[in-house]
C-alpha cells in the first residue's frame, strides 16, 4: 500500500541483540533447551553427562531481537587437560554474556556440583535467570520449595519452569529473552542459525552416535575430527571423519564384531546429517587409537578449546 501524500512513515522498531550463556551441571538439559529455543539442532544431545565440549553459539530471532545463545559444557570437577579446558570455556561463556541462564535439573534438585556452581556465581555476579528444567518428570509440588531454596542460595532476577524435551514453558522464556536484550544492531546475519561450521557439525553428529551407542568405557575417551570434505557435482558431499580413542581396547569396542558397531554409528550419523544438511551425504569413518589425545594441546585447539597450561 502506498503512503498518503505528506504522510510520514512510521519509524522502524529498534533492534536488540545480546549474548546469553547457558550454564549448569552436567546432564541438566542445557543442549536440549538451546535446540528447543533455537528451533533447530545446533548442539548434540545424549543421556550421558559432559556431552557438550566447547561453546556453541545458536542464533535465535524473536521479533526485532537477536538472542545469541551460548551452549556451554557442563561444569564439573576437572581432572584431564581436556576437562580443565571445558570448564574454563563454560565460565568464560558466563563472563562474556549479557545474561546467564542457570539450568537446573528439577528432578535431581540441589546436588553437590550445583552447589559448587552457585558458590562460584556468587563471586561472578552476572545478570542471572533460573530455569528449572524437566518439570514433566517429577511432582510439581516440589517446584516451589526448590525454587525458594535456590533463590535463598543465590538471587535470581527471574525464574522459569520448563520442559526442554516437550517444549512446555519454553515459549515464555523465549519471549522474555528477546525483550531483555540490550538495544543495538544484530550480531549475526539474519539467516544464520549457529557458528558451528559444517565440518564441526559432521564431527559432532558422529560423536553423538558414539555417545548413544557405546557404554562407560568409550564415550568420553573418544573425539572426532573431519579430515576431508569433498563437494560432488551431483550436489552430494563426501565426508571422511577419524575417531580417536585412548586405548586399543576402545577401538575394538567401537568397531564391534565384524565392523557391526561402526557401521551402525555411520548409518545413523549419515541419516542425521542428510536430514540436517538437506542433501545426500556419503560418510566414511576411520578409528584410530591415540593414547593421551585428551592431554594434547593440538587436539584441544582442534576442538575450539584454549589450553590453560
Amino acid at each position: 500500500m502506498s503512503e498518503a501524500p505528506g504522510e510520514t512513515p512510521a519509524p522502524a522498531e529498534p533492534t536488540r541483540a545480546g549474548i546469553v550463556a547457558v550454564l549448569g551441571a552436567p546432564n541438566a538439559g542445557k543442549s536440549t533447551l538451546v535446540n528447543r529455543l533455537a528451533g533447530a539442532k545446533v548442539s548434540i544431545v545424549s543421556a550421558k553427562p559432559q556431552t557438550t565440549r566447547f561453546r556453541i553459539r545458536a542464533v535465535l530471532t524473536e521479533g526485532t531481537s537477536q538472542v545469541v545463545l551460548t551452549d556451554t559444557p557442563g561444569i564439573f570437577a576437572p581432572r584431564r587437560r581436556l576437562d580443565r579446558a571445558m570448564v574454563a570455556a563454560a565460565w568464560g561463556g558466563a563472563q562474556d554474556a549479557d545474561l546467564a541462564l542457570l539450568v537446573v535439573d528439577g528432578r535431581a534438585g540441589i546436588t553437590d556440583p550445583l552447589r559448587a556452581i552457585l558458590n562460584r556465581l556468587k563471586k561472578q555476579k552476572p545478570t542471572l535467570w533460573l530455569v528449572l528444567n524437566k518439570t514433566d518428570l517429577f511432582d510439581t509440588k516440589r517446584l516451589l520449595p526448590l525454587t525458594a531454596e535456590l533463590n535463598e542460595a543465590l538471587s535470581f532476577d527471574e525464574t522459569f519452569m520448563v520442559s526442554a524435551e516437550s517444549g512446555d514453558g519454553v515459549d515464555r522464556l523465549r519471549a522474555r529473552l528477546g525483550a531483555a536484550m540490550p538495544l543495538g544492531p544484530w550480531l549475526f546475519p539474519e539467516d544464520e542459525l549457529s557458528d558451528l561450521t559444517e565440518r564441526m557439525l559432521a564431527a559432532e553428529i558422529v560423536r553423538e552416535q558414539i555417545l548413544r551407542q557405546t557404554h562407560e568405557e568409550v564415550p568420553h575417551h573418544a573425539t572426532v575430527e573431519t579430515e576431508s570434505w569433498q563437494e560432488r557435482k551431483d550436489g552430494s558431499v563426501r565426508i571422511d571423519c577419524t575417531i580417536y580413542v585412548a586405548r586399543a581396547s576402545q577401538k575394538a569396542i567401537l568397531i564391534g564384531d565384524k565392523g557391526s558397531r561402526i557401521r551402525e554409528i555411520g548409518q545413523r550419523a549419515r541419516a542425521e546429517l542428510t536430514k540436517l544438511m538437506e542433501r545426500p551425504v556419503h560418510l566414511f569413518l576411520n578409528v584410530k587409537d591415540r593414547p593421551g589425545w585428551d592431554e594434547e594441546r593440538g587436539r584441544l585447539r582442534a576442538l575450539g578449546l584454549e589450553d590453560l597450561d
